[in-house]
C-alpha cells in the first residue's frame, strides 16, 4: 500500500497548495460598490437630432441595418466613437492588440479626452497580453475598464482556472457598442483583424447589426446590468499600476504604418458616417427585441428555466414552415437534437449551416457536432458544412449580405418562417446555452429574412459540403464550379489520425464544456 500512501500525500499537498493559492489570490468583493447607469439620451448631441426625428416618425420602433462587410463594421464603430459626445458603453469577449484593436482603442481614448465617459467591459479570457495597455487606458480621465470573471493571477493566468475552475469557466460572450444612447452595434464580431478582414490573416465570415431607436435604450439597460454585476471587477482590483501609454502609442504607430493599417485607412467609410452627418442610411424600421442572459449566469446563479436559450424558444413560439440556422459552433446535444429532429419530422424545412472539419478553428467542437449528425439527417434536417476559404468565391456581390471574405464561419444567426431573424453572439452549443453569457437582436423583418434566405441558398450552399445518408452510409455532396456535384465517401479533410482523435474526443464526458 506504499503507492496509496504516496497518492494520499500528493493529494494532501495539492489541497494545501490550492487553499493557500485562494488565500493569496482571493477574488475581490463587489459589495458596496456604487451603481453606475447609462447617461440619458441627449437630443443635442451630434447623433441626437437624427434619433429624435426617427423616433417621431417611427414611435416605439427600432431602425436596423446589417453590417456584413468586415471593414465597414470596423469603421462604423470607429466613426461612432469619433462622433460621440456624452458616452461610449462597450463590451466584448475578445479584444486583440492588432490594427483593428489598437485603432478602436485609440478612438475610445480620443473620445475620453474630449470629455466623453467611456466604459469598457471585457471578458478576461479574451485580452491576453493586454494588461499594460488596459491599465494605461484605465488611468485616463473619463475612461474606466472592468473585467468579467478575471483571473486574480495575472501570470500565468491559467493558474486562475486551477484556483477557481467553476467561476473561470463561465465567460461573457456578449458584443455591444453603444454611443450616446442613440446608436448601438450588436452581433457576432469580436475586436480583432480576423473579424474585420483587416490585414493578411484569414478572416471570419460574420455579421453585425447597427440599431437606432428603442433598441438602443434596451441595449444600454443590459450593459448597465453587466457593468454593475457581481462577476465584473474594476481593472485596478486585479491589475496593479497605471500602465504605460508610451507603449500603446508605439504599437499604434506601428499598426497604422503597416500595410494592413494603410489599406484600411485608405478606404475607411461606413453608414455610421452618414448617420452622424444627418443623412439617412438604409435603416429598416420594425420591432426589435434585445435578448440577453442575466449576468448572474456568470456565477451559476440563474435557474435553467431563465437562461437565454429557453427564453428564445418561448419568444419565437412555434415554427410553422422553415428555419435556417447559421452557427459557427454547432453542438445540439440530446435536447437540441430532439428539438430540431421534431421540427424536421413535423414538416418544417430545417437547414443548418456550420463549419466543416476543414474550416473550423475549434476541432473539439466539431467532434461534438459529429455525434449528432446522423440522427439529425435521419429526422429530415438538411445539414451544410462550409468549406475552407480556398473553395469559396471572393467578391462580395457573390456572397450577399453575410459578407465577402470569411475563411471560416463565425456568424450566429437564424431565420424563422421567413420573418423573424436573430443576430447575436449565441452559438447552438452547450457552452452558449449553459455557461457563457450571450445576447443578440431578435428582429421582425420579412425583408431581412428574405435577404438571409437568399444568401443561404445562393451564396453559402454552393460553398458548402452537404452530408447526407445514402443507404444508411454517410456521404458528402460537393458542389463543383461547373455545376456538377461530386460525392465524397469520407468526411472531407478528416485524415485517419484525425478520425481517431474525433472518435476518442466523443468518448470523453466533456460535452457540457463545448
Amino acid at each position: 500500500m506504499r503507492w496509496l500512501r504516496m497518492l494520499l500525500w500528493i493529494i494532501l499537498v495539492l489541497a494545501v497548495l490550492w487553499v493557500a493559492g485562494r488565500w493569496i489570490f482571493p477574488v475581490p468583493a463587489t459589495a458596496g460598490r456604487a451603481i453606475q447607469t447609462a447617461i440619458p439620451f441627449d437630443p443635442d448631441t451630434r447623433l441626437g437630432p437624427r434619433a429624435v426625428e426617427a423616433q417621431a416618425a417611427h414611435p416605439g420602433k427600432s431602425g436596423v441595418m446589417p453590417l456584413a462587410e468586415g471593414p465597414d463594421a470596423l469603421h462604423s464603430r470607429i466613426a461612432l466613437a469619433k462622433h460621440a459626445e456624452r458616452s461610449l458603453d462597450v463590451m466584448y469577449y475578445i479584444w486583440h492588440d492588432d490594427v483593428s484593436g489598437l485603432l478602436l482603442l485609440d478612438a475610445l481614448r480620443a473620445a475620453a479626452a474630449r470629455g466623453v465617459r467611456v466604459r469598457l467591459l471585457l471578458d478576461d479570457n479574451g485580452v491576453a497580453g493586454m494588461d499594460t495597455i488596459l491599465a494605461a487606458m484605465n488611468a485616463q480621465p473619463n475612461f474606466e475598464v472592468r473585467l468579467f470573471n478575471p483571473s486574480t493571477v495575472r501570470n500565468p493566468k491559467m493558474l486562475g482556472y486551477a484556483l477557481y475552475p467553476l467561476r473561470m469557466n463561465r465567460r461573457m460572450h456578449n458584443k455591444a457598442f453603444i454611443v450616446d444612447g442613440a446608436a448601438a452595434i450588436v452581433g457576432g464580431r469580436n475586436i480583432g483583424d480576423e473579424y474585420f478582414d483587416v490585414g493578411d490573416k484569414p478572416s471570419y465570415l460574420d455579421l453585425d447589426v447597427l440599431g437606432v431607436g428603442k433598441v438602443v435604450t434596451d441595449t444600454a439597460a443590459i450593459f448597465d446590468e453587466y457593468w454593475n454585476s457581481e462577476p465584473v471587477l474594476k481593472l485596478d482590483q486585479v491589475i496593479a499600476g497605471g500602465g504605460d501609454m508610451t507603449g500603446f502609442d508605439a504599437a499604434l504607430a506601428q499598426a497604422t504604418a503597416s500595410g494592413a493599417g494603410q489599406r484600411y485607412l485608405a478606404d475607411a467609410r461606413s453608414a455610421a458616417d452618414q448617420l452622424a452627418a444627418g443623412g439617412a442610411p438604409a435603416l429598416e424600421w420594425t420591432d426589435v427585441q434585445v435578448v440577453a442572459d442575466d449576468p448572474r449566469k456568470g456565477m451559476d446563479y440563474v435557474p435553467r428555466t431563465q437562461l437565454m436559450i429557453n427564453r428564445l424558444v418561448e419568444i419565437l413560439g412555434p415554427v410553422a414552415s422553415r428555419m435556417d440556422l447559421i452557427s459557427a459552433y454547432f453542438v445540439p446535444a440530446k435536447a437540441g437534437t430532439k428539438y430540431f429532429g421534431n421540427l424536421a419530422r413535423q414538416g418544417v424545412e430545417l437547414r443548418i449551416l456550420t463549419n466543416s472539419w476543414e474550416a473550423t478553428d475549434v476541432p473539439l467542437v466539431h467532434a461534438g457536432y459529429t455525434k449528432y449528425r446522423r440522427e439529425l439527417l435521419q429526422a429530415g434536417a438538411h445539414l451544410y458544412e462550409l468549406k475552407r476559404s480556398g473553395d469559396r468565391p471572393q467578391g462580395k456581390e457573390e456572397l450577399g449580405p453575410i459578407g465577402s471574405s470569411g475563411a471560416s464561419l463565425h456568424a450566429k444567426t437564424f431565420v424563422v418562417d421567413d420573418r423573424r431573424v436573430f443576430i447575436g453572439s449565441f452559438n447552438f452549443d452547450p457552452r452558449s446555452a449553459l455557461l457563457n453569457c450571450e445576447m443578440g437582436f431578435l428582429i421582425d423583418s420579412p425583408t431581412m429574412a428574405r435577404h438571409s434566405t437568399l444568401m443561404f441558398t445562393e451564396a453559402l450552399i454552393p460553398r458548402s459540403y452537404q452530408p447526407e445518408l445514402q443507404d444508411e452510409a454517410m456521404v458528402w455532396l460537393d458542389p463543383q464550379p461547373d455545376g456538377s456535384t461530386a460525392v465524397i465517401e469520407y468526411e472531407p479533410g478528416l485524415r485517419p489520425g484525425s478520425r481517431i482523435m474525433v472518435y476518442a474526443l466523443n468518448l470523453l464526458p466533456i460535452e457540457w464544456l463545448l
